[in-house]
């Protein structure tokens, strides 16, 4: 055992920030938590907001979190773990019947899914997690550097969300926003990775249409300062032909023309504009007025995904903005056309993004939870969970971060030790995956019935054990009596539901 006392810490997720800590002695029932502080329901509302606008851009857009474990080269492993107590286990939630079907397929929890959180650098990441038992239903285990950003100074991260069975953009239990946090004193001052795990306590789950598109008048889209968009629908000729005869709607209605054939200008007979992107330069040198390649109104500003804005090739400005808010000026000029063959005929159809959100009830409850075992011996088997994205040393990718993988076998019986990261005490696994794995569950006793087992570690550390550039092993801190009492802290706190709910 590396200590004896344990000045266990901890922190609260108040306005997206953990603000507040634990205090303690060795003594578990001598721990006091801090609970002046803690997550306002209205932010947490916001860092909601902020992660499902625009069709849970930001999820979309936030990329895998690990170390640069390329530093932890010098592993050596020797002795063996010296538990400082008895065993023990709390078991999970959610137990169900047992099946005798066996199958060499492995059943993936529904618990597991993504960290997502804002770092202290303003880029948006995620880790892996899942949830665990707890008194309220409400408590997630994870990677302690997936809550302390200890790069340089030990700040907490910001936009705490967990999001359990994630799926490109898709969160099918809903989303739950990061309360209260617990984390080992050790790791939040010395950067001491022999505890990097952490204990997030969360609010109840969103679900619902957390973006509904509305369909809405011309007026109404234009009153409105919220998230909207426009969509081209083609109709009939009678239909175009009706609409622009409304004086309300006409300028809703427009065709395009199979065949084109360009005019000099808007007085030659049947001639119609149209209208034809440029770059901004060549727009700023067109002139105002009617004529050919003349400025066809103002500019035109898209409001789009960080991705959808790397990937436009067009002659549109790009401002690209990481935290969701990127856009594509489009410059226009006028083109004069008569009619071709082939016309289609088109309307222009108005929406708003709404909220239609509900409460999905406490995340232990629609996803069940994990149990917890401590002080267990090494050398037996483990099933480890996560969703590996990031590149091998040797610039290889092998996985995509859709979906999660896993790793099956024996912990090693002797420390693991690496020096950089102050480790003296972290069990090893055989298993070849990437960054995002980090804090993704290590489960003793899993059930491929039940799909439940007990968290026995958190993946922490990636390293090359063969010097082929290529990771090879993960590494989790040993959970002794030590991890207990942090983890028995944070399984007593209740965090309740996000209100007033977004609209």
């Amino acid at each position: 055992m590396k200590r004896i006392l344990l000045p266990a810490g901890g922190a609260i997720l108040a306005t997206g920030l953990l603000a507040a800590g634990l205090a303690g002695t060795a003594q578990a029932n001598d721990k006091k938590i801090n609970d002046e502080v803690l997550a306002s329901q209205a932010k947490a509302a916001e860092i909601l907001d902020f992660w499902t606008k625009s069709n849970n851009a930001a999820l979309k857009q936030a990329s895998a979190y690990h170390w640069d474990s390329k530093d932890v080269t010098k592993v050596v492993s020797k002795g063996g773990y010296s538990p400082d107590g008895k065993p023990g286990s709390t078991a999970p939630i959610g137990e169900e019947k047992k099946s005798a079907v066996k199958t060499q397929n492995v059943n993936l929890p529904k618990t597991i899914g993504k960290v997502f959180f804002e770092g202290r650098d303003g880029n948006l990441y995620w880790c892996s997690g899942t949830s665990i038992q707890s008194n309220y239903r409400n408590l997630v285990a994870t990677a302690g550097h997936c809550v302390y950003d200890v790069s340089g100074n030990a700040e907490v991260v910001s936009r705490w969300v967990f999001v359990p069975g994630y799926y490109e953009g898709k969160t099918p239990y809903g989303v739950y926003v990061g309360k209260q946090a617990f984390t080992h004193y050790d790791f939040d001052v010395y950067e001491d990775f022999d505890r990097d795990y952490a204990f997030v306590t969360v609010y109840n789950g969103i679900g619902g249409s957390l973006n509904k598109p509305k369909a809405v008048t011309k007026a109404e889209y234009d009153a409105y300062k919220g998230e909207k968009f426009t969509k081209k629908v083609e109709v009939s000729e009678d239909e175009f032909k009706k609409g622009r005869l409304d004086p309300k709607n006409a300028n809703l209605y427009f065709r395009d023309w199979g065949k084109k054939d360009q005019v000099s200008g808007p007085d030659y007979p049947g001639a119609e504009v149209a209208k034809h992107e440029v770059s901004k330069e060549v727009y700023d040198k067109a002139r105002t007025g009617q004529g050919n390649l003349r400025k066809y109104g103002e500019p035109e500003v898209e409001h789009v995904t960080w991705r959808e804005a790397e990937k436009y090739k067009g002659p549109g400005e790009v401002k690209i903005d990481r935290k969701g808010n990127s856009t594509i000026t489009h410059y226009y000029v006028q083109v004069w056309y008569k009619p071709g063959t082939a016309t289609k005929y088109y309307k222009a159809e108005f929406y708003i993004v709404v909220h239609e959100v509900k409460d999905a009830g406490r995340l232990g409850d629609v996803v069940g939870g994990q149990g917890f075992a401590w002080n267990q011996p090494t050398g037996k088997y483990v099933r480890t969970f996560g969703y590996p994205y990031g590149k091998h040393p040797d610039g290889s990718k092998p996985y995509t971060g859709k979906t999660p993988k896993w790793c099956y076998g024996k912990t090693g019986a002797k420390t693991t030790q690496a020096a950089k990261y102050k480790v003296e005490e972290h069990v090893s696994l055989k298993c070849a995956v990437t960054g995002g794995y980090d804090g993704g569950p290590w489960l003793f006793k899993y059930s491929n019935a039940k799909r439940l087992g007990y968290v026995n570690g958190v993946t922490s550390l990636l390293y090359d054990a063969d010097g082929n550039d290529r990771w090879d092993h993960i590494s989790s801190p040993y959970f002794d009596g030590e991890t207990a009492a942090v983890y028995n802290a944070a399984k007593n706190v209740w965090s309740g539901q996000i209100t007033p709910m977004p609209k």
